[in-house]
């Protein structure tokens, strides 16, 4: 039964033949900007699914993009991770590929994965390539709301700002700022659940297709060693993730979905645990909106393995990582090709950067 309907999709008998079956978890629509390429990208994972012997099925989970949704995509979070985890489980699938963007795509599918945890791997959509604007560089979720009161104080013509606009947001991607979508990008890698590099690689670069297409490749060896996602995501890991994001002035959003990742997985994460490992971490990252660079630059610097680099002494380097090594393997032999991006352990951007969490309340 299962394969007659099937077969209507045009798929050979021969490829019925107990090969792995991988879902391409897809947050793609066009109503969520930051992931509307996402449907050409899914392609380069499945050939990457193919060539390693793989059966790959795209099915889609619904999207949330802060642009347009209205109050907050936050109160939608949890009905997609619902989405993900039910289909994810109702499903002949032995493992999964999750394409995330926009701020609360990445979290929602891991969370719904990490319910059924099977082998799973993340792939982030990538950030859009540095805003243009009369000879300066500018970031969107940042400039957006400068040139808009600047238009209300009479500094910027109506014309201006609408060429801004376009300038601002020239490419595919995510926010190239460090809001919640790079944050997610990098708390990804950061945790283990990505290739190395992952979180920096912007959309329209080559570079970022060849990602998607070895991450394909990936999640069928993944499946046959069995590596699931509590394999990858341990209390260790988190505790990396809180340390990384206080270093790289990620989002206070990274509370919220960490502690619900966490919470799917068992693992027992508190609000006390962010004060802990990560009120005292040194800043390392230049980035807008509280920096002066964009995410395309942070790539070029030599991206997220330069700042693990910066950080083995206070995080654990030999954690296992979706590409079956450790961050250490992971990270060998890189360099930091500008350090007005990435500033160095020994001469920090601040000494005493990240989140505090004095608060308290009943979850």
């Amino acid at each position: 039964m299962y394969r007659t309907w099937l077969k209507n999709q045009g798929i050979p008998d021969d490829e019925f033949d107990g090969r792995p079956i991988i879902g391409i978890c897809n947050t793609w629509s066009e109503l969520t900007p930051c992931n509307a390429h996402f449907r050409e990208y899914a392609d380069h994972i499945k050939r990457g699914i193919y060539e390693a012997g793989g059966f790959p099925f795209e099915f889609p989970i619904m999207s949330m993009g802060e642009p347009l949704m209205k109050p907050t995509s936050m109160l939608f979070r949890n009905l997609a991770s619902m989405d993900a985890e039910e289909t994810i489980r109702a499903n002949p699938i032995d493992g999964v590929v999750i394409i995330g963007g926009c701020d609360k795509t990445t979290p929602s599918a891991l969370m719904g994965a990490a319910s059924v945890n099977l082998p799973t791997i993340v792939v982030s959509g990538g950030p859009m390539l540095n805003g243009k604007f009369q000879g300066q560089d500018i970031g969107s979720g940042t400039h957006v709301w400068k040139f808009s009161e600047d238009v209300r104080a009479g500094k910027m013509s109506e014309e201006e700002f609408r060429e801004a606009e376009a300038c601002m947001s020239r490419s595919i991607g995510h926010c190239m700022t460090m809001g919640t979508a790079s944050s997610m990008a990098i708390l990804m890698e950061a945790l283990g659940m990505t290739l190395s590099g992952n979180a920096a690689i912007p959309a329209p670069d080559s570079r970022r297709k060849v990602l998607f297409h070895e991450s394909g490749r990936r999640i069928v060896e993944m499946v046959k060693e069995d590596q699931k996602i509590s394999d990858i995501i341990t209390k260790e890991a988190m505790i990396n993730a809180i340390i990384v994001n206080a270093a790289v002035g990620g989002s206070t959003n990274i509370i919220l979905h960490l502690l619900a990742i966490a919470g799917r997985l068992k693992i027992n994460l508190t609000l006390d645990d962010f004060d802990k490992y990560g009120s005292r971490i040194p800043l390392l990252v230049n980035l807008m909106p509280s920096g002066k660079y964009l995410m395309e630059d942070f790539y070029y610097a030599g991206g997220l393995p330069v700042v693990l680099n910066e950080l083995k002494n206070l995080i654990d380097l030999d954690l296992k990582t979706a590409s079956g090594k450790s961050h250490r393997e992971n990270i060998k032999g890189v360099k930091c090709y500008n350090r007005e991006v990435i500033a160095s352990i020994e001469n920090p951007l601040k000494k005493s950067a990240g989140i505090e969490c004095r608060c308290s309340f009943n979850r």
